[in-house]
């Protein structure tokens, strides 16, 4: 099997439409790889705070992408060696890391590295770029979404559930600033791509949603037997 005909599974949506958890579930249901991107970038963001190195420093951002020391496993995610799965996840970095990801030559280092998390059986990936940019020959495409509300609701227990101290009003903010970013930046913006499913989880939980997808992709493999 030539890397092109690997199936991949695209799923972009905007921050907290529960891409990352039902994405997972998805590669889980049917033992392919998975890739969650936004990681790479609060990886980023992470090594440039810590270094003291401005977000808007494009030079800077672009040289850590390229000798971006990580490595993924079931267990979680290493920078430098170092456990950081925890702490990547903090609203910090992820605020962070949609400001480092306007820039497009950060962007363009990234993209062979996450190409080739494309292996068999196959790979799902979660975004936001996936479906337009990363994988556009993609055998399924998903563009995931929910009402602003729900997703800050989902945000806000998901980080009280940790025992971060969070504001839900904040927390709203955040998710619309982050939208508005991610929306009208000049590369890779995030948008549903032209032949991908839209699904609206505002009113559907985790099992529904990844039955949804599990059965688009059920649909495809079927017709191209």
């Amino acid at each position: 099997m030539t890397i092109n005909n690997i199936p991949v599974i695209a799923i972009d949506g905007p921050s907290a439409s529960g891409k990352g958890t039902v994405a997972r579930l998805v590669s889980e249901a049917l033992g392919f790889y998975y890739l969650d991107s936004g990681v790479l970038y609060r990886l980023i963001a992470l090594e440039a705070i810590q270094a003291k190195i401005d977000l808007n420093d494009e030079e800077s951002l672009e040289n850590i992408a390229i000798h971006l020391d990580t490595k993924f496993s079931k267990r979680g995610v290493t920078l430098r060696n170092k456990d950081v799965t925890g702490i990547v996840r903090h609203e910090t970095y992820g605020n962070a890391a949609s400001k480092v990801a306007q820039h497009s030559r950060l962007r363009e280092a990234l993209i062979n590295r996450q190409r080739a998390f494309r292996k068999s059986p196959g790979l799902v990936a979660d975004g936001r770029d996936m479906c337009s940019v990363v994988f556009p020959d993609a055998t399924l495409k998903i563009f995931l979404t929910a009402s602003v509300e729900i997703r800050a609701k989902r945000r806000y227990k998901q980080l009280m559930e940790k025992g971060e101290d969070v504001n839900i009003t904040m927390i709203l903010k955040d998710i619309k600033d982050r939208d508005t970013r991610d929306s009208v930046r000049s590369v890779a913006p995030l948008k549903q791509d032209r032949g991908s499913n839209l699904i609206d989880t505002t009113f559907m939980d985790v099992t529904e949603v990844v039955n949804k997808i599990l059965d688009h992709y059920s649909e495809i493999s079927v017709k191209s037997i």
